[in-house]
């Protein structure tokens, strides 16, 4: 209670929201993950959509005429569905930007580096 009187963190849903957007957007920015050819933008963009959908504008669910049991359960549902696709849109925004900013020719699938061509003999062989 202390914490929601200095900051006013729940004192609404959107700023809660925002503040795990936030935390979202700082742990996408800290993993690194393998490369993939399979990602791109229009999937990013797609993911991104979809979870700020069900993230964002899922207030209605609240207000319908179920059971709170029920409606509760449909709103953390579609909350879990948007942080999920949020997830994924930023982990694979991430390798996006990563991939395309490491493009050095020592080290292009972050997992080898180049090999000598040229035939390279000493005494041992």
């Amino acid at each position: 209670m202390n914490f929601h009187r200095t900051a006013g963190l729940f004192g609404s849903i959107i700023y809660t929201k925002l503040f795990a957007l936030l935390l979202l957007a700082l742990s996408c920015l800290g993993t690194k993950g393998v490369k993939d050819e399979k990602i791109t933008w229009t999937k990013v963009w797609t993911f991104m959509g979809v979870g700020f959908v069900f993230f964002f504008l899922n207030w209605w669910i609240l207000s319908l005429p179920l059971p709170i049991e029920a409606s509760t359960g449909l709103y953390i549902f579609s909350m879990t569905v948007g942080y999920i696709c949020l997830l994924m849109s930023g982990l694979y925004m991430s390798r996006l930007l990563k991939n395309n900013l490491m493009d050095d020719v020592f080290n292009n699938e972050n997992e080898s580096f180049m090999q000598e061509k040229r035939l390279m003999e000493n005494e041992y062989w």
